[in-house]
């Protein structure tokens, strides 16, 4: 890989992730949607949701998100690799950190929390997408006492 491609795949992952986070804080499903593969896994368990497909947790989260007045994910420390050519095509490793403050409805105080996402990408058609998501939820301040797939 010549460093010029290595670098407009870098550029093109990282715009990835900042669309994730913008469908996420803005609602926008759809978008969010745009970010994975049609059979994407996603889990967020360490969260307390549990795994689910992609379509699964949008649904998940289209409920989930409605009552909550904001969200403002912000994803920094992003590390690219693993970047290899095989049968399943073109894929590459994600980790990045996220600090995430939230107002969730019924509390005084913003919550916050903060971990790493775990992505594992390929390159499609449409541009790199995420087939595999993990959450890795290291803290969380003024957490719910929320069931089981809520926030």
């Amino acid at each position: 890989m010549t460093t010029a491609a290595r670098l407009t795949d870098e550029m093109e992952i990282r715009a990835l992730l900042s669309r994730y986070a913008r469908g996420v804080d803005t609602k926008d499903w759809e978008l969010y949607r745009s970010v994975f593969t049609e059979d994407a896994v996603i889990d967020y368990s360490s969260a307390g949701i549990p795994p689910g497909s992609r379509d699964e947790i949008v649904e998940l989260f289209r409920a989930a998100f409605e009552p909550i007045p904001w969200t403002m994910h912000y994803i920094t420390n992003v590390e690219i690799t693993d970047f290899s050519a095989g049968a399943d095509g073109e894929t590459a490793t994600v980790r990045a950190m996220f600090y995430n403050p939230m107002q969730l409805p019924g509390m005084a105080e913003q919550s916050t929390c903060g971990g790493y996402y775990h992505h594992d990408l390929v390159r499609t058609p449409e541009g790199w997408r995420s087939r595999h998501l993990r959450e890795d939820n290291v803290w969380f301040v003024n957490r719910p006492g929320a069931a089981v797939g809520q926030l």
